[in-house]
């Protein structure tokens, strides 16, 4: 009998052999993860560890003193400037190497080496966006100039030292659960990053949406839904601004207002777009109309809630510059912060750079297409991209004039391009030196300087702006755009010849821009960058409310100090329901409300219309606009196409403020005719029915309705924090959504001794085992900062430095 429990024990024994050393439960072996010496216990950092190390390296020229503050932020002073970039690549690489590799995978289209053929429809798609080819064309820009070629040289060695100093126990956790080891860094991978950062920030496009929209609808009622400027856009260049004739003159295809119309054939397929939030607030106020007599900047780049953050906070101090403020891990330099003298912010621009073309190839083997009335020959490349635990594929992308043949047969199949190819044309593609930007402002002294470094900055377009020690503010709507003519690439456009290509770009010297203006600030959030008297067409769907309300507070401002910009910076007014809510109030049919209904309706009524964290009126209002969006458009869209442009909210509100009989408001099959009170009171009673459910979980509360979240990206849960108690929204200026909002928040006070603040929602470390790995996020969700330390050298026995690393040749 001995023998049964003797089987048994083998069969267990060799279940769990099998279970540690392979993959079966998960990518890594089991085993390998639960070892004491090299596992996932390896990353438990002590509470108290100490960074302290004397370290030397034969790349450098000169001696690194690096001090780490109590928030672990590292203070970098180099005898010489590349060796700091070295050692924002190593420190890059100590606490963030895991998330750097991880988007530079992602941009160049291979994610399927890490997790397997679930991600090989984001390999391909970014593969044929051209990701790899932009930063191929990026670098070679790089490297031409050799004060960046050696600045990033310097940023990839100090990131390779780290990587070998690395062994399997102290691999970052994310490796040991994956199941993978990091690679060398390269200057293509840091261009790649940028490219990243491209495709989130202006790649953002409607085309196949717009084009079937135009196709749907009567000319007539198309002009109606999808009106290109907001009558409540208030620009980032004020209303009046002159400007002058412009300098490229458009020759407009005699087609180009009537194509697509009444075209039958829809196109149906989806595309991974970046967050159309992906936006941020900045301003920069005078020194007259602050209580020191010197400039104020603040900065909010609004983006994607994750850990570890997009950021990294530092300061480098060279012979040549001495730049505080935050980085992203996997480029050199400061890209939002200041200098001894200014002070430098960004927003997104916003404006369409990517547009799409129909080729006509000649048959199917797409060697040749037709273009300018001759067959000209296709370019391919052949795209090989690697899955973990299967067989290389192979991707054949064509190449054209406009660009790489994105959406074929081969890719998205005949059903839903209805057997059409379409080339994209995308400005993140051309040549570029984007770092330079960051390079120039880190030492700037003066506007001046500020004009020189911008003009570097060609895709993403940003809205750069600037304020001095010296009293000049600036804001500049930078990037390098195509002129186009009004429509121009909203539409897909035809590809057989060149009419409907981009003509030129509009001349650095026709950029909008403001310096030192009359109201004494400046500021961005999103909205159109100038008025309909701007002479080049900037297109549509531009956020025009936190831009508004930021205005308006800074005109009515004066004697402002740095607390004010707090409160203003962490505003949870909405001013787009202050728009709304009056409209739902006054249309309401209250006599048809249920007592519990009215219930609901009384919390809307005494709204204050902000977004506070214990609000209930900011939940009642979000769930009545919801419900009465779909209940107008849903008529009208219900036998539209499936991959259509809904209007956008502006469009929506602005109709009913003007016409309470607004066209849409009624369904053609109904009887009789539905009016605007009948569609705000159908919207309510459905809107009540997800607010009992709320109440019900205890979720009416808008802070917990809404439910922010920062989290891992890998999305597991006990990596991520959730449920934060943070107000705002989307149209506040406070823009913190489910997954979105304020990812650094920086304000910076120009006097003769620098006062700044700062924080994002994450922490230095990219160490879930750290505890300095989500440290900040508590302050971020109270709406409170970090005074910033801008060290001295000479302060290294200050009570605050809690760590050393030496660098040495």
């Amino acid at each position: 009998m001995r023998v049964i429990p003797f089987i048994i024990f083998g069969f267990i024994t060799a279940a769990l052999i099998i279970i540690l050393n392979t993959s079966l439960l998960l990518p890594a072996p089991l085993g390998k993860l639960l070892s004491p010496q090299h596992g996932i216990w390896q990353n438990a950092e002590p509470v108290n560890e100490d960074f302290t190390a004397n370290l030397s390296f034969p790349q450098l020229t000169g001696k690194v003193n690096v001090y780490l503050d109590d928030r672990l932020v590292p203070h970098i002073f180099a005898e010489q400037e590349n060796d700091a970039y070295f050692v924002q690549g190593y420190l890059h690489a100590k606490f963030r190497l895991w998330q750097m590799e991880l988007q530079t995978h992602a941009a160049a289209g291979r994610a399927s080496e890490i997790v397997g053929d679930v991600a090989l429809n984001h390999d391909r798609e970014f593969r044929r966006l051209g990701m790899v080819y932009a930063a191929e064309n990026a670098l070679r820009e790089v490297e031409k100039d050799t004060v960046m070629k050696s600045e990033c040289d310097a940023y990839t060695a100090g990131v390779n030292a780290w990587i070998e100093s690395l062994n399997e126990s102290s691999l970052p956790i994310e490796y040991k659960l994956i199941g993978y080891k990091p690679e060398k860094w390269n200057n293509f991978k840091t261009a790649l990053f940028l490219k990243y950062m491209a495709y989130d920030l202006a790649a953002h496009e409607n085309d196949f949406e717009m084009t079937n929209a135009k196709n749907f609808f009567s000319k007539e009622d198309f002009a109606k839904l999808y009106p290109a400027i907001p009558d409540s856009a208030d620009p980032i260049i004020p209303k009046g601004t002159v400007y002058s004739k412009p300098k490229v003159e458009l020759k407009i295809p005699a087609t180009a207002d009537s194509l697509y119309f009444n075209n039958t054939s829809p196109i149906s397929l989806t595309e991974q777009k970046p967050d159309k939030d992906n936006g941020s607030n900045n301003w920069a106020v005078s020194g007259k109309k602050t209580q020191s007599g010197y400039p104020i900047l603040a900065n909010d780049p609004h983006l994607g809630l994750n850990l570890p953050s997009l950021w990294y906070e530092m300061q480098i101090s060279t012979p040549n510059f001495n730049a505080y403020g935050v980085s992203f891990p996997g480029s050199p330099g400061i890209i939002i912060g200041f200098n001894d003298s200014c002070a430098f912010g960004f927003t997104n621009g916003g404006r369409d750079v990517r547009d799409y073309y129909e080729i006509k190839f000649k048959d199917e083997s797409r060697q040749e297409y037709w273009f300018n009335n001759e067959w000209k020959k296709t370019d391919f490349r052949f795209e090989a991209i690697k899955i973990k635990g299967k067989p290389d594929y192979i991707d054949t992308v064509a190449y054209t004039v406009f660009g790489p043949v994105m959406f074929d047969k081969n890719f998205t199949g005949n059903k839903t391009t209805g057997n059409r190819d379409y080339a994209v044309r995308w400005k993140a593609h051309d040549p570029s030196n984007e770092l330079k930007i960051f390079n120039m402002l880190n030492r700037a002294k003066n506007y001046a300087d500020y004009s020189a470094a911008v003009v570097n900055l060609h895709t993403p377009g940003q809205n750069c702006v600037f304020a001095t020690k010296s009293g000049d503010i600036a804001i500049r709507t930078q990037g390098e755009f195509p002129a186009k003519w009004k429509g121009q690439g909203d539409f897909i456009m035809p590809g057989t010849d060149s009419s409907y290509m981009w003509q030129a770009m509009i001349p650095m010297d026709e950029t909008p821009f403001q310096y030192n203006p009359e109201r004494n600030f400046v500021s961005s959030a999103n909205q159109r960058p100038a008025d309909s008297t701007y002479p080049y067409y900037l297109g549509s769907g531009y956020t025009p409310y936190r831009g508004i309300t930021i205005n308006r507070r800074l005109n009515a401002m004066n004697n402002i100090t740095v607390d004010d910009i707090k409160k203003l910076q962490t505003d949870n007014y909405n001013v787009f329901a202050e728009m709304a809510a009056p409209v739902f109030l006054k249309n309401m049919k209250e006599n048809e409300l249920s007592a519990e209904e009215k219930k609901y309706f009384n919390i809307l009524r005494t709204w204050d219309f902000r977004n506070d964290v214990t609000s209930k009126g900011a939940t009642v209002f979000y769930l009545t606009w919801a419900h009465f969006e779909d209940t107008v458009w849903n008529d009208e869209f219900a036998k539209a196409p499936k991959t259509i442009m809904k209007p956008y909210e502006s469009t929506l509100l602005e109709a009913i403020l003007k016409d309470s009989a607004f066209k849409f408001l009624d369904d053609i099959n109904t009887s009789p005719t539905e009016t605007l009170a009948d569609e705000v009171t159908a919207s309510f009673k459905k809107a009540v029915v997800e607010l009992k459910d709320a109440e019900s979980k205890g979720r009416l509360e808008w802070a917990k309705y809404k439910d922010t979240k920062v989290v891992h990206l890998t999305k597991l849960d006990p990596f991520s924090r959730l449920h934060l108690p943070i107000g705002g929204g989307t149209h506040c200026i406070n823009a913190a959504k489910s997954n979105h909002g304020p990812s650094w928040r920086m304000i910076v006070s120009l006097t003769p001794q620098t006062e700044a603040y700062g924080v994002y929602p994450g922490g230095q470390s990219g160490n879930p085992g750290s505890k300095y790995y989500d440290n900040f996020i508590d302050t971020w969700v109270a709406g409170k900062y970090y005074a910033i330390w801008v060290m001295k050298q000479s302060e290294e026995s200050d009570k605050r430095v809690k760590g050393k690393i030496t660098f040495a040749k």
